[in-house]
C-alpha cells in the first residue's frame, strides 16, 4: 500500500525506481493502479513486459512494473 501512495505522489514526474531484483528504471509515472505502476521510459532501459499499456501494436516505451516488486522510488 505504501508503494501505491508513493507512486501516486510522483505521478507525472520523472523518477528512478529500484526493484527488489536490483533492476533500475528511469522515466515518468503515467499511471498507477492497485497492482502496477506504468512508467514511460526514455527508451534507454527498455524491458520487455508481458503487459501493454495502450495499443500493443504501437511502438511505446511504457514499462509495467508490479508494485510488489518496488524497493525504492526517488524523484530525479
Amino acid at each position: 500500500m505504501e508503494a501505491y501512495h508513493n507512486c501516486l505522489r510522483c505521478m507525472n514526474r520523472r523518477v528512478r525506481i529500484l526493484t527488489v531484483d536490483g533492476q533500475r528504471h528511469e522515466g515518468v509515472i503515467v499511471n498507477v493502479d492497485r497492482n502496477n505502476v506504468y512508467l514511460k521510459s526514455d527508451g534507454a532501459d527498455r524491458v520487455q513486459t508481458s503487459a501493454f499499456f495502450g495499443n500493443p501494436f504501437a511502438a511505446n516505451d511504457i514499462l509495467v512494473l508490479s508494485l510488489f516488486t518496488l524497493l525504492a522510488i526517488a524523484l530525479v
